[in-house]
């Protein structure tokens, strides 16, 4: 069996001028397009693979001076298909596929090449499954939680932290990321840092409204600290919670409902976009609350039953 090099010492193998590139693109990922630090990491991995591939199949008598105006299509491919060929899965591949885009690009525009190879590669088509997801009366059982006389600043924190996921369909670092000056209930909205450093209002509902009322009313004062600066969400010792903390919290609430799957903080994610498409409405509002830069990147969301299709049909066709 293989061993699987890490990204360090592929690049300590690599030639001067192709560890040079490898670090003017990780600078221009982190910079300019202001990528997060394991966005950056995977990226800069996959194409000191592809470097590396580029090195191997040079002459040894020349390795050590190629550089990426060697890098053509066909290395492209053939790395692509050396990968395949280790069993790499589809979704891989198109990841893959498209740092190698990213690079060659990011070549062409820093005028280190004249000709983009990586403009004509392909991505191989990535099978998308569908996450599993709550059904709305599961949903309504985590949200419901186990009532008590007298709820403590943990248990108002943590019907907060649900409510707040599943209406507003944030991710978990966007909700752990959040400050006071962030909540604005008035309008019920909240604002969130997303990837790539892009803000985003989101709206939430009553309940999730109540929910969030009572932690900073009750809650949040019992945990309070001088660790806490400005952060809504706290964690025992009053610093801002971590996410680990949300994904336990989410993990053990579902695996306490009859027939629910084993889901995380995305999985609440996917469960609200869903609910709310099969509710009507519209794909692109919900494209823009759940931040995605691509449309395509919404409808994997969309767990559309054919009976609501069906209904549809029967409701819009004239030869319904």
């Amino acid at each position: 069996m293989a061993v699987r090099r890490s990204t360090e010492s592929i690049v300590d193998e690599l030639p001067p001028l192709l560890v040079d590139a490898l670090d003017g693109y990780r600078r221009y990922l982190r910079s300019e397009r202001n990528l997060s630090p394991a966005t950056v990491a995977g990226y800069t991995a996959d194409v000191a693979s592809l470097l590396d591939h580029l090195t191997r199949l040079q002459p040894s008598d020349r390795r050590m001076s190629v550089g990426i105006a060697d890098l053509d299509l066909a290395t492209l491919r053939s790395w692509l298909a050396k990968l395949r060929s280790t069993g790499a899965a589809r979704t891989s591949l198109a990841r893959r596929a498209a740092a190698a885009r990213s690079f060659t690009g990011w070549a062409v525009r820093t005028g280190a090449v004249r000709v983009d190879a990586g403009a004509r590669l392909a991505s191989p088509r990535a099978n998308r499954s569908l996450p599993p997801i709550l059904a709305e009366g599961q949903a309504r059982a985590m949200l419901a939680g186990t009532p008590t006389p007298v709820r403590g600043a943990i248990e108002l924190r943590d019907q907060a932290v649900l409510e707040m996921l599943y209406a507003t369909m944030i991710r978990v670092s966007e909700l752990t990321g959040i400050d006071l000056g962030d909540v604005d209930r008035r309008r019920r909205v909240i604002r969130v840092l997303g990837k790539g450093s892009k803000e985003r209002t989101v709206p939430f509902g009553l309940p999730a409204d109540r929910a969030i009322g009572d932690w900073l009313d009750r809650g949040r004062p019992m945990l309070a600290g001088d660790l806490s600066k400005q952060a809504v969400f706290l964690g025992l010792r009053g610093g801002r919670m971590d996410p680990r903390a949300v994904r336990t919290l989410v993990h053990a609430r579902t695996s306490a409902i009859p027939g629910a799957p084993d889901i995380g903080p995305h999985g609440i994610r996917h469960t609200g976009a869903t609910h709310l498409l099969d509710g009507g409405a519209d794909l692109r509002a919900v494209q823009e609350m759940l931040g995605h830069a691509s449309l395509a990147t919404t409808q994997i969301y969309t767990h559309i039953s054919s009976e609501r299709l069906a209904a549809v049909y029967r409701q819009a066709h004239p030869r319904a």
